[in-house]
């Protein structure tokens, strides 16, 4: 059962474990603390600083006030007030299949293989189509980032061989610029 709900600060989507909802000022440290981790951040160019994770983490708030969702803080109610983020932004950057709105997740080492990604994100993608509207959602990762395609298959993304792309935003040369691509539409979404 997913449900939404509409607060001053933004959306709400609660799955059956997780609650996707707006940041607080408690998050930032746990999520400085995730970003710092080698192992959460291993498909990624560099860990995060605390001044760089603090910045995300603005940011993530920021869209989600001003706009409703986006990278929603994860909170496993019982379990843990903040596991880490999932949810939707438009993506950044000019290629081939944007403009896209991307799904994207990222938690805590100590809360994986739960399923709380999976689920969660299924709960973010139901949002984007039913209350945002969309016809389709994408995501994208280094194709080592097994992990992350695994999530993508489970929600029932399809990988879009045709679309593998070079990121923009990685350096020419870096071993973490090519990028596999995963498209999901509405009919497509696996049940939770």
């Amino acid at each position: 059962m997913i449900s939404f709900a509409k607060t001053r600060e933004g959306h709400t989507v609660c799955t059956e474990r997780t609650l996707l909802r707006p940041w607080r000022a408690s998050d930032f440290e746990p999520f400085a603390r995730m970003n710092a981790d080698p192992e959460v951040m291993e498909h990624f160019e560099a860990p995060l600083t605390r001044a760089r994770s603090d910045a995300s983490a603005a940011r993530f708030a920021a869209h989600v006030k001003a706009h409703g969702y986006g990278f929603w803080a994860v909170e496993v109610p019982g379990v843990a007030e903040f596991v880490g983020f999932v949810g939707l932004l438009p993506v950044e950057f000019a290629e081939h299949f944007t403009p896209a709105v991307e799904i994207g997740w990222r938690l805590g080492r100590p809360y994986w293989g739960y399923g709380y990604a999976s689920e969660a994100a299924r709960g973010a993608a139901r949002f984007g189509f039913d209350v945002l509207g969309l016809r389709e959602i994408v995501a994208y990762t280094v194709p080592a980032n097994m992990r992350s395609r695994a999530v993508m298959t489970r929600i029932g993304m399809v990988h879009d061989t045709a679309g593998d792309f070079e990121h923009p935003k990685v350096s020419l040369g870096h071993r973490l610029r090519p990028h596999v691509l995963y498209r999901l539409t509405a009919s497509g979404l696996t049940p939770s």
